[in-house]
């Protein structure tokens, strides 16, 4: 049964969602995804969301740009948290995505990731369903470790060859 639900307004936002799916199976958390225009399909994303925690959804991960409604449109239905992902778009970078997620009325907060951070949304939900998933959260101490790990590496590479070696090698 899926835990987290993905929900993107539209299919240019899937390269960015694509990473949040990437991080919960990395996990193994179990996931379904989809793409419903809160304002394109009203019905379709009320009944979608309303079924959403009688689904077995713990956790929903929604993207939107520019007006992005998606999230605090799911955050006022679901009950259990809802992360938005806040879309890069051409006109005004990204940014007015951010502010619209950002600034829920109080009562409905949506968890918010940086501006196309697909990857940081799925390790935020894999977060949360951890507190109550100790197999999970020794996986996410695993992981955590790994990312320590590889930045000693990166560090005793560059002392190793200095730095105009190392950034040759990084091109």
């Amino acid at each position: 049964m899926a835990k987290v639900g993905i929900v993107m307004g539209s299919d240019s936002d899937m390269p960015v969602m694509a990473k949040a799916a990437d991080i919960l199976e990395q996990f193994g958390i179990d996931y379904e995804m989809t793409i419903i225009s809160a304002h394109r399909e009203p019905d379709i994303f009320f009944d979608w969301a309303r079924a959403a925690e009688s689904k077995g959804l713990k956790v929903i991960i929604a993207g939107a740009g520019k007006a992005a409604h998606l999230p605090g449109m799911c955050a006022a239905i679901f009950p259990l948290p809802v992360i938005g992902i806040p879309m890069k778009t051409s006109d005004l970078g990204g940014v007015d995505s951010l502010y619209s997620i950002v600034q829920m009325p109080s009562g409905i907060p949506v968890a918010t990731v940086a501006i196309n951070g697909g990857a940081n949304a799925g390790i935020l939900a894999a977060k949360i369903l951890a507190a109550s998933d100790d197999e999970l959260l020794a996986r996410l101490k695993k992981y955590s470790e790994s990312l320590k790990s590889d930045v000693v590496k990166k560090a005793e590479r560059l002392d190793e060859l200095g730095f105009r070696k190392y950034l040759s090698q990084m091109r």
